[in-house]
């Protein structure tokens, strides 16, 4: 079987390439199945019954933690007149791979990647998980969601001091909530007693808590860094 990251491809810009027939008839599959038509029709209120058209698709060149997976940008029309209409959709297809972190033995996971990634998106935040679906392209495990304006990444040197807090304290309490709803009520307690303590007079953290997010971030960047080299030296190795 053909691999994308394989396929010798003309790129029709800086980030898309074109498709493999294989590719092609996949993803006509994948957006003939009724429940990619049902996200689809959820998604912004449309017709349950509107008709769902594939107007175009490229594989999508992103980031480095994409590099060597399956990543489409499939454009759909939705209803009849969609030019029209504005019944336009871009919709996201991103392979989905095994989890690294550990899972405990006790713990209710599906053992489908993709599924996996969409059940963790709908405890961690509702709205978008709930705007994913899992699915299977190509014998590889994918999730997809339409993309919208308002999930774009954030730029943080583009944006304020105070913008740049907000943004911050929006996403501590997206991620709090969902590692709280983990826990039992006396686990929740002592935690929130533990970051009570060992607070310094200039900084609204404990001292640990801070040493360690120091320390993950360095880490992080370090791997960034090796997986990209390992990458440009032979992309097999990461594929």
């Amino acid at each position: 079987m053909l691999m994308s990251a394989a396929i010798r491809r003309i790129p029709l810009g800086k980030r898309f390439w074109p498709l493999a027939d294989e590719e092609k008839h996949e993803i006509e599959r994948v957006f003939s199945t009724e429940g990619v038509r049902r996200l689809v029709t959820a998604l912004r209120s449309r017709r349950d019954d509107a008709r769902v058209e594939v107007l175009d698709a490229a594989y999508w060149m992103k980031g480095c933690s994409s590099l060597g997976r399956l990543r489409f940008a499939v454009l759909l029309g939705v209803g009849k007149s969609h030019a029209k209409e504005g019944g336009l959709c871009l919709i996201d297809i991103k392979e989905a791979v095994q989890a690294a972190a550990p899972r405990h033995p006790a713990a209710a996971m599906p053992q489908h990647n993709a599924m996996r990634v969409v059940e963790g998106a709908r405890h961690l935040s509702p709205a978008l998980g709930d705007r994913m679906l899992a699915a299977t392209f190509l014998d590889r495990t994918v999730f997809m969601r339409e993309l919208l304006p308002e999930d774009l990444k954030l730029e943080v040197d583009k944006i304020s001091r105070e913008e740049a807090m907000k943004a911050a304290r929006y996403l501590a309490m997206v991620v709090g909530k969902a590692h709280a709803c983990q826990m039992s009520g006396s686990t929740r307690a002592k935690w929130r007693d533990e970051i009570g303590r060992n607070r310094s007079a200039n900084l609204d953290a404990p001292t640990w808590l801070w040493s360690s997010i120091v320390e993950l971030v360095a880490s992080h960047e370090a791997a960034y860094l090796e997986h990209c080299r390992k990458y440009a030296m032979d992309p097999e190795l990461v594929a």
